[in-house]
């Protein structure tokens, strides 16, 4: 049986490629959409919204108002939404997606503390599998290059990107972090004016804002007469949508708890 979705923001940009594909996606059913309770799509068919024939799924102004047709809840939205949906989400205890960025620390320990209460929760930077690979070779290659290797973060998007860095820059960092045994106390955002010399153990992170830029993100490396660069470019919004839509199925039926997109690709133990 395919999996019962509900698409939160479902008249943006990442909520309308999330529909169309699934509505391409023989393992996965839209049954809920949702949005704000003031956008004008709230009453709208979802078809009418996203470019579809009629599909007889109303956008709703509410989860709770969808909650309980689904089995899985994929949310592209803001993190002061994002945050609501959850605490209303564990209550029904229903899977979730989140692909949301931009939460304070103390927000995002929030979301995980109900996640390991109540449901199976998938929550990633970056939900395309490019990238998760590309996590996976910046771990390998920042553990071989652990000494004489200065390592920068170069990340740009569009211009309506409302937070910076972007989480996936920071997920970057923190993979590298994790295998040199540095911290956030270590990330070096932007430089400006009379600096000093590098420090050893910088883990350097630069944003770019502007056009349409989708998103994209460089590691470098760079040694003593030689550089390493391992980059990831993303030219549409379906390569996030895709991964979030596999990882709507594959938290289905899982156990209470945090996962990643390293779970849902089988990256983790590699």
């Amino acid at each position: 049986m395919p999996v019962k979705a509900i698409v939160a923001g479902a008249a943006g940009r990442m909520g309308k490629t999330l529909i169309n594909l699934i509505f391409n996606n023989s393992e996965i059913d839209l049954v809920g959409a949702f949005e704000h309770p003031e956008h004008p799509a709230v009453g709208k068919d979802v078809g009418e919204v996203v470019g579809l024939p009629k599909t007889g799924i109303v956008i709703e102004g509410s989860l709770e108002k969808v909650i309980e047709k689904g089995d899985v809840i994929i949310d592209f939205t803001f993190h002061k939404a994002s945050l609501e949906n959850i605490k209303i989400n564990a209550k029904y205890k229903k899977a979730y997606v989140l692909g949301t960025t931009g939460f304070a620390k103390e927000e995002l320990e929030e979301i995980h503390q109900l996640a390991k209460q109540n449901f199976p929760l998938v929550q990633d930077y970056n939900m395309s599998m490019g990238v998760n690979l590309l996590c996976k070779l910046v771990e390998i290659t920042a553990k071989v290059l652990a000494e004489g290797y200065d390592i920068e973060i170069i990340e740009a998007h569009h211009r309506m990107k409302k937070d910076a860095p972007s989480g996936t820059a920071l997920k970057l960092a923190n993979v590298i972090a994790q295998a040199l045994g540095r911290s956030d106390k270590d990330y070096r955002f932007c430089r400006e004016g009379i600096i000093g010399e590098r420090t050893p153990k910088e883990i350097g992170i630069q944003t770019i804002r502007g056009g349409d830029i989708v998103g994209e993100h460089t590691v470098l490396f760079a040694g003593i007469g030689e550089r390493i660069e391992l980059t990831h470019k993303a030219s549409s919004r379906e390569t996030f949508a895709r991964g979030a839509i596999k990882a709507a199925i594959w938290v289905v039926g899982k156990e209470p708890g945090v996962y990643g997109m390293q779970d849902v690709l089988g990256l983790r133990n590699l």
